[in-house]
This record gives C-alpha cells, sequence and structure tokens, in this order.
C-alpha cells in the first residue's frame, strides 16, 4: 500500500493496483487507550488484549527488575512508591483514559491501607483514574454481589496469607483456599492446572471462585468453569482490565464471563 502525490492509496497486489480516493480533509482517527503498570515479570501481554475493544489501544510498561523470587518481598518491592511513580508518568505521554496497576500482589501485600496508598501514589503522579488489582477485585465482588468466596493461588503460603487477610478486612469471607507453591515462571501454569484447582478448592458455600495472580492465563477458561460450577469465576487479569476499561468509559470484551455483565459500583477515580 502507498499513498500517491493525488491523496490516493493505492493498493498493490502483483500488476494490478486498486486506488482508493481520500478526500484531502480525511484524518487518521485518533485511538483512545488506557494504561497498564505491570511487574517486570509479567508475561502476559497477549491475554490483555483480548479483553480490548479494537478501537482501544493498549499501553504497556513495566516495573523495574528486583532479584528476588515471587514472595512477600517481591511483592513489596513491586509496590515500593518510588517504582510506581515513575511507572505511571512513562504511560501519560499517550494521553491514556485510565491506568491500571496489573499486579495482584504488589495491591494486597500491605493490606487494605497499602491498597489505598497504591492508588494515591498513582494519582498524585497524574493518572487520569487508577484502578488496582486489587482494588478491582473487591469492585468485581461487590458488583457481582459476593461475600463469599473460595482462592487458587500460585503463591507460596505467607503470600496467599496476605490475600486472604486482605478479602477479610473488606468483610470476604474465605470459605476455602489453595496455593500451588510456585516461586517463578508463574505464566507456564497451563489451564488445565488452573482448572483442576478451581474444582477442587469449590466449596458449597462459596458464591464465587477467584483465580489469583495476573501472570496466570485464564481468558478461555472463565465461561467455561462458570458453566461447570454454576457460579462466578473471576480472575485477577480479568478483573483489572474489567475496572480500567470501565474507569474509561468502555467495557471488557469476551463471551459468556459473568462479571462483564454485572453492575458496578460507581465511586471510581
Amino acid at each position: 500500500m502507498r499513498i500517491d502525490g493525488d491523496n490516493r492509496i493505492v493498493e498493490d497486489s502483483g500488476t494490478d493496483h486498486e486506488v482508493v480516493e481520500l478526500a484531502a480533509a480525511t484524518r487518521t482517527p485518533w485511538q483512545s487507550g488506557v494504561g497498564v503498570i505491570a511487574p517486570y515479570d509479567f508475561a502476559l501481554d497477549r491475554e490483555l488484549w483480548r479483553w480490548t475493544p479494537d478501537d482501544i489501544s493498549l499501553h504497556v510498561t513495566r516495573l523495574p527488575y528486583v532479584h528476588v523470587p515471587v514472595t512477600v518481598d517481591q511483592a513489596a518491592a513491586l509496590s515500593q512508591e518510588d517504582n510506581v511513580d515513575p511507572a505511571v508518568r512513562a504511560l501519560l505521554a499517550p494521553e491514556p483514559l485510565s491506568l491500571g496497576y496489573m499486579c495482584a500482589s504488589g495491591s494486597f501485600v500491605h493490606g487494605a491501607e497499602g491498597e489505598r496508598r497504591l492508588h494515591r501514589t498513582m494519582m498524585d503522579a497524574g493518572a487520569p483514574a487508577a484502578v488496582t488489582t486489587s482494588g478491582a477485585l473487591i469492585q468485581a465482588l461487590t458488583a457481582l454481589d459476593v461475600e463469599r468466596v473460595a482462592v487458587v493461588t500460585p503463591y507460596v503460603d505467607s503470600v496467599t496469607d496476605r490475600l486472604l487477610s486482605y478479602l477479610g478486612e473488606h468483610r470476604i469471607d474465605v470459605t476455602s483456599s489453595v496455593g500451588l507453591g510456585l516461586l517463578s515462571h508463574i505464566w507456564k501454569v497451563d489451564y488445565a492446572e488452573v482448572s483442576r484447582a478451581v474444582h477442587s478448592v469449590d466449596h458449597p458455600d462459596a458464591q464465587a471462585v477467584y483465580i489469583s495472580c495476573t501472570n496466570v492465563q485464564t481468558y478461555d477458561i472463565i465461561a467455561p468453569l462458570e458453566r461447570e460450577l454454576g457460579k462466578p469465576v473471576i480472575a485477577a487479569n480479568q478483573v483489572t482490565m474489567w475496572a480500567v476499561l470501565r474507569a474509561a468509559g468502555r467495557h471488557a470484551v469476551a463471551r459468556g464471563q459473568r462479571l462483564l455483565n454485572a453492575t458496578a459500583p460507581t465511586t471510581l477515580v
């Protein structure tokens, strides 16, 4: 494809040329976008795009590398203000409509107050609207009217315990939980292992199941698991993209995922 001297698009296909007329005033449409701050080891950029509408661009930056395994220490480092502030500022140039902090453990490791502090850091750095994964989780549970949840994590127990404590602060009862005990390469956990963990942790009293960690792939299995269990199944990447797009006045896209049809609370900034 090329544009000739008369402002026409010329499609080249072998020896044939198809000419498409462009009005002189034709402008390339500006594409709105949202921004995401991900951990340095985040490997699932493509999954985030799957929840993103075609007319929204997704701008991703990463937090600085920390030479520690997936532990409480790593989560604490990923939530430090001096790491988050420059990451927010790095995303502002393309004028995103909202920003998401795409890390579950980094946003629950210091409890509810730590999540609020992380949100304030993002806003103070210039985010037009800010969402964290753990803040989005509470919004999602509220939208689904869920007070009792079963939890799947890839973490060691010390990290999982921080998540359970965070949920308790928000008066969410955890009926059961399971952690896979992983210290690295979480993105390599396949759908089959995640599905087995979800089925094993499901409890009759649980109104929903939550799959934690933004490095766990879940897009294709959420709807099938919901059909099998007869209840909502929500995941870290899903709730974050749902909330960050909602903060931008848009909707996440996926077929058959209950959260995407839920009526959310309206107190987003």
